[in-house]
């Protein structure tokens, strides 16, 4: 039982596995898909042709044999009632005091004249006489005799009982389509459709019998099957001469399409000499020809970019690097007027401290440019060891505490409580975290900013959440643009450069990992750096959701933080409420700390004076 039912698994399988091949060739192939619809729409066609014309051979022979059959047969009852007649003033005349022909004679006559009928037509019909019926369908046999038939015909099986009794009503010829019973030598019995014609007549004793003439279907069944064959076999031939030139010319067709999809491919590599080798001057040859001046259009085009792009990218590594000297020569100069800054006047002491402010943001935005031109060139190099993420947060969150405390919020860290540990480069990771902490606390309008650490088995995350003033709906995008801001006119209170998420996206990109941004106006923002655990890993799945909780949306609330309410007319969009503004402090009131719970959080950095704002 259980060989069988293996058995049965495997050839299961096998037919699922068929079938799975011929549903994937029929997608990925349009040779495959017109060869196959051309031979079903094609072998369907030729069975519906088949079906129609053998019918009509089918009716045009029945049509012509029960022509012939009763044309036949009406001679022979006409032979037979002259027969009769002369027969019987025959007798009339040789006896007058005997009066008609007795009962023996009749049944020598009947079978003479059985013999006589059948005579000329061996093999194409039999003749058969039988006894009248009564109304009641019984036979009479008045005149004492009983079937007669040539050709073994078992008349009394093969006449129907409704052809008997149509033709005793009625002073015609009738005929009707039935099975001729025939009996063999050994006892046997045959049967073969065909036709029969009866009529019922007079003997020469005055009484009536019924005469019957069978015409068999088998030269009509002969001819029909000559012309089945004959159609199934032109139409198998039609069928694969026409698979064949669906195939022929769908080659010719898609050969070109799967060259150039080849070439397209080509070119998407890299490959830019790639070209296609038209033939002829048809719509494909042109079409071979607009592609391949399509492809040294753009050989050219990316050739120019590519020179473009490495001229810029030389220009700005050449200019960071020509200008270190210079910036050197600055910084000593500046270094000793910012030392001696208490001797000066107060204006010339506030021009040294300003003077010392932008060539560190000048230092910073060569180093980013620099940085930059790393990337560009593909220059950069990870440097990837095992590290453990919550070690890096605590160590960009100690730097960025005092910057905190000077705009009066705190920095309030959560992490899951167990190793987060990934394959990534220390410097870079730091530098990346450094910078959306920094960014949150100066965005962060002196709010709490909540760093979280989250960790599953293919991926590590950090999100950094801050209270400020928040994206408007398509920055999340933007923020990652070199030199873009949201609001130009918005001082740099901290020096930055512009440069730095620009940076933390490559840095992210060079690990493999995400670096995404969330936010909503005046709801604050969110950041998730999202990194493999192994080197080289695919991501799937982030740890921690971009976009958090305390949510205007996840907290059902509108754009100007109230509720929304059930509109009474359908076309009425939610009310936010008549001069209704977003909330001042965090989303959900008070800090984020006594919101998400003190217990929730492994370390807390609060600022100097108390905390709080």
């Amino acid at each position: 039982m259980r060989r069988g039912w293996s058995v049965w698994t495997l050839a299961l399988r096998r037919v699922r596995g068929g079938i799975g091949r011929v549903v994937t060739l029929w997608r990925r192939s349009i040779q495959f898909r017109v060869v196959s619809s051309t031979l079903v729409l094609s072998a369907t066609v030729m069975i519906l042709l088949g079906v129609i014309v053998v019918g009509q051979v089918q009716g045009g022979l029945l049509d012509a044999k029960v022509a012939g059959a009763t044309a036949q047969a009406q001679g022979g009852f006409q032979v037979a009632r002259t027969q009769a007649q002369t027969l019987a003033t025959e007798t009339t005349r040789s006896t007058p005091q005997s009066g008609p022909a007795g009962g023996s004679d009749v049944k020598d006559w009947l079978t003479s004249l059985v013999d006589q009928l059948a005579s000329g037509g061996k093999g194409q019909y039999d003749v058969a006489v039988l006894s009248p019926i009564t109304a009641d369908g019984l036979p009479m046999n008045n005149a004492g005799y009983g079937p007669r038939s040539s050709g073994n015909v078992l008349a009394d099986l093969s006449v129907p009982r409704e052809l008997r009794t149509e033709i005793r009503n009625r002073s015609g010829a009738a005929y009707q389509f039935t099975e001729i019973v025939r009996e063999a030598d050994g006892g046997d019995r045959s049967s073969t459709p065909g036709v029969v014609v009866g009529a019922e007549l007079p003997d020469p004793a005055g009484g009536r019998y019924q005469l019957f003439y069978f015409f068999p279907f088998t030269p009509e069944e002969k001819t029909l099957g000559l012309v089945r064959g004959t159609l199934a076999t032109a139409g198998v031939f039609l069928v694969l001469l026409l698979v064949a030139i669906a195939a022929l010319v769908t080659r010719q067709v898609v050969t070109p399409v799967r060259m150039a999809a080849r070439i397209a491919e080509r070119l998407a590599a890299g490959r830019l000499e790639e070209r296609m080798r038209p033939t002829g001057e048809d719509d494909l040859a042109r079409l071979g020809s607009s592609f391949n001046k399509m492809a040294s259009t753009l050989q050219n085009k990316i050739r120019q970019l590519e020179d473009l792009s490495r001229m810029q990218r030389r220009f700005v590594s050449d200019v960071s690097h020509e200008l270190r000297t210079p910036l050197t020569t600055v910084r000593m100069a500046a270094d000793l007027l910012y030392e001696a800054r208490d001797r000066f006047d107060p204006a010339v002491s506030r021009s040294a401290e300003l003077l010392q402010t932008q060539l560190d943001r000048f230092e910073a935005l060569l180093s980013d440019l620099l940085e930059i031109s790393r990337f560009d060139a593909g220059a950069a190099v990870l440097d990837a060891e095992s590290i453990d993420l919550r070690d890096l947060v605590a160590r960009v969150v100690d730097a960025a505490e005092p910057l905190a405390e000077r705009r009066g919020g705190r920095i309030v860290v959560r992490d899951p409580g167990r190793p987060c540990v990934a394959q990534a480069d220390p410097r870079r990771i730091d530098r990346v975290l450094r910078n959306l902490v920094v960014n949150a606390v100066e965005h962060g309008e002196g709010r709490d900013v909540v760093v979280h650490v989250g960790v599953n088995d293919n991926a590590v995350a950090v999100t950094v959440r801050d209270y400020g003033v928040g994206l408007k709906p398509g920055e999340s995008s933007l923020v990652f643009n070199r030199f873009w801001r949201a609001d130009p006119a918005r001082a740099r209170t901290t020096g930055g450069t512009g440069l730095g998420l620009s940076i933390a996206l490559e840095d992210a990109h060079l690990h493999g990992g995400w670096l995404q941004a969330w936010g909503e106006p005046g709801g604050g923002s969110q950041f998730r750096l999202t990194l493999p655990r192994v080197a080289g890993g695919e991501l799937v799945r982030a740890p921690l959701p971009l976009e958090p909780p305390d949510s205007r949306a996840n907290r059902g609330l509108n754009l100007a933080g109230t509720p929304y309410r059930r509109s009474t007319r359908r076309d009425e969009p939610p009310s936010a409420g008549p001069g209704s503004e977003g909330p001042k402090t965090a989303p959900g009131g008070g800090s984020a700390a006594e919101r998400l719970g003190p217990a929730s959080y492994n370390k807390t950095y609060k600022s100097k004076e108390g905390g709080g704002r």
